[in-house]
């Protein structure tokens, strides 16, 4: 591929880091838009020397216009660069949301731009630590047949590889990463609580081990990995959990019960646990509410 003149607008975990990426591969960040101090901050660090422009200036001089910004901001961003006439025939316009496609970029196309939807799936931290993690990172790329060669240059130059996702199946491809990554976050972090408050000094250090063989074993073996109360049938236990999880940490019930519940009706779809046993645990959950919910009128306040 031959060197490209960058422009990013959003300069976010996303952009600076797939900036700092394509420089290190000879192409030229010629200007940045950011609006936030953590924004500036961040390609300052990543991207040292590159000035800072109104993203009409970034796109008006470059070849390749990364737009990484919010989901929600991204149709108003196309929409006022097209109409500024701050796009191009033949510029590059690559957007990394992953639950947008090319329709989004239509305003851009319109002008004779050349759209692509490349989506790093991947959870970045907006730091250098980021840039060995894009040799295993699969790009989610929607494109045309006319962009297709050149996406795929794109992504190898970023180090990654290529999932081509259809414009009509990008919001489930999201769904599927948001669902597996976003809310494990929630998870872990609802789960070192509990470890907390149950006296670990260092929940991190106990859960670590642990998950990484729990997510090493499911992305190999599936629903066949599963282990737990759950799939052995422990009624007691769960109810055990409910109670403490409800005492300890109400917030966190609901999605133990939710994720419970999952769980459940996945091992009695294979066989693993006798619906006699699942609908013992299915009474158990049904019945768990948060303390306050359980009386109205513990959540008034008395009158004086």
């Amino acid at each position: 591929m031959y060197p490209l003149r960058v422009g990013v607008i959003g300069a976010g975990r996303v952009g600076a880091v797939l900036a700092a990426a394509l420089r290190r591969r000879g192409h030229l960040v010629v200007s940045v838009a950011g609006e936030s101090d953590a924004s500036r901050s961040r390609a300052a660090a990543l991207l040292p020397g590159v000035p800072l422009a109104k993203p009409t200036a970034v796109a008006r001089a470059c070849d390749l216009l990364l737009l990484t910004v919010p989901d929600d901001m991204l149709d108003n961003v196309v929409t006022q660069l097209a109409a500024s006439g701050a796009i191009r025939a033949g510029q590059y316009v690559v957007h990394t949301s992953g639950s947008h496609g090319l329709r989004i970029l239509e305003p851009a196309a319109e002008l004779g731009a050349r759209p692509v939807a490349l989506h790093p799936a991947m959870t970045f931290t907006g730091t250098s630590r980021d840039l060995g993690r894009l040799a295993d990172c699969v790009f989610g790329v929607t494109v045309g047949d006319a962009e297709r060669a050149w996406a795929t240059e794109l992504v190898a130059e970023l180090g990654g590889s290529v999932m081509w996702v259809p414009e009509e199946l990008r919001g489930l491809y999201h769904a599927g990463l948001a669902h597996g990554a976003n809310h494990l976050v929630t998870l872990v972090t609802q789960a070192m609580e509990l470890l907390g408050a149950a006296g670990a000094v260092d929940p991190a250090a106990i859960l670590r081990p642990l998950l990484e063989a729990a997510l090493d074993n499911a992305l190999a073996d599936g629903d066949t990995a599963l282990t737990g109360p759950i799939v052995r049938g422990d009624v007691n236990t769960v109810q055990a959990h409910l109670s403490e999880i409800g005492r300890t940490a109400p917030e966190t019930l609901p999605s133990y019960v939710a994720l419970a519940r999952a769980t459940l009706d996945r091992v009695v779809t294979d066989g693993r646990v006798l619906p006699i046993r699942a609908a013992a645990i299915r009474r158990v959950l049904d019945t768990a509410v948060r303390p306050a919910a359980a009386d109205p009128a513990a959540r008034r306040t008395p009158l004086r």
